[in-house]
């Protein structure tokens, strides 16, 4: 089992506290120290006031974010958690993503997924009804541009005659690419063009109706959606693993939470410290956990 916590640049409220270049600077390598793997990060370039006064939030631009705590850690990896890939073009995507990967020594982890807020489809000018086929229109260019040279690709918005990318990634072929979402159809994305799956914890209800996936709010939902990600695996003759990465049910994991994931095949636990108000409650945390929790695991 590997670790990732979020970097807390979505706390706007308390900004100088945690939306600051010393504060990633001092979450990722307090991160590092304790013996996280990961470092993340999530996608809003354009969140709606309606949306923000329910509950949601606010996020730096995740390749900006990111580059912060890479530039300060040797070893620590930055992870999107999760891209909105239909947002952008794939191309531009593609630049951001082997630069990232270039400048942090191929430490990249490209999370994505097909995105939810009809609010901010509209707001950045994207078709909310096609997002699931522009997601897979550019994960299969990305890789393309990542690994060939003169792309030519007759897009849903764009046309490339013939795009070459320098340098390559890092990462060969490519940094891992996960797809988020915990519907049928990003386990079979995952399985079928990515490297690994991010469903998330999701009570049901208002909430399930308002992140549109599926729920999932026991170890038993787990347990079984990752079942049918191995049967379909097998069914399309995938045989390469699928980390999969998830966040824990209970609000303060111990050891055997983490290990009852492990059991039934998750490969990267995430951790947090959402309820710190201050970025010294948020580093104790993450001390804390690194005692606690990473440190008593891998003893």
């Amino acid at each position: 089992m590997q670790f990732s916590i979020a970097l807390p640049t979505d706390h706007v409220d308390a900004a100088p506290e945690f939306v600051t270049g010393e504060a990633v600077a001092a979450v990722a390598t307090t991160a590092e120290a304790a013996g996280f793997d990961a470092c993340f990060v999530t996608d809003h370039p354009a969140p709606d006031s309606k949306w923000l006064a329910g509950g949601g939030h606010h996020a730096l631009d995740p390749f900006v974010a990111l580059s912060f705590a890479a530039a300060v850690t040797a070893r620590l990896k930055v992870q999107t958690h999760i891209l909105v890939l239909p947002y952008r073009n794939p191309l531009l995507t593609a630049k951001s993503v082997l630069s990232l990967d270039l400048l942090s020594g191929g430490r990249v982890i490209l999370g994505v997924a097909s995105g939810y807020l009809k609010s901010e489809f509209a707001s950045l000018g994207v078709d909310f009804d096609r997002r699931n086929d522009l997601i897979d229109e550019a994960l299969d260019v990305m890789k393309r541009v990542w690994t060939e040279d003169d792309v030519a690709f007759d897009g849903l918005t764009f046309r490339s005659r013939g795009t070459t990318m320098r340098p390559r990634p890092v990462q060969q072929p490519h940094p891992p690419v996960w797809i988020g979402g915990n519907s049928a159809a990003a386990m079979r994305r995952a399985v079928e063009k990515a490297q690994g799956w991010v469903p998330f914890p999701n009570p049901g209800g208002a909430a399930m109706r308002a992140v549109r996936t599926p729920e999932m709010s026991t170890f038993e939902h787990l347990a079984r959606a990752l079942d049918h990600m191995r049967d379909y695996a097998a069914e399309v003759g995938r045989t390469e693993p699928i980390d999969v990465c998830f966040s824990p049910f209970a609000s303060r994991p111990t050891v055997d939470d983490v290990k009852q994931l492990e059991d039934v095949g998750v490969t990267w636990c995430v951790l947090g410290a959402r309820k710190a108000t201050t970025r010294a409650e948020y580093l104790d945390e993450i001390r804390r956990q690194g005692d606690e929790v990473i440190g008593p695991y891998r003893g």
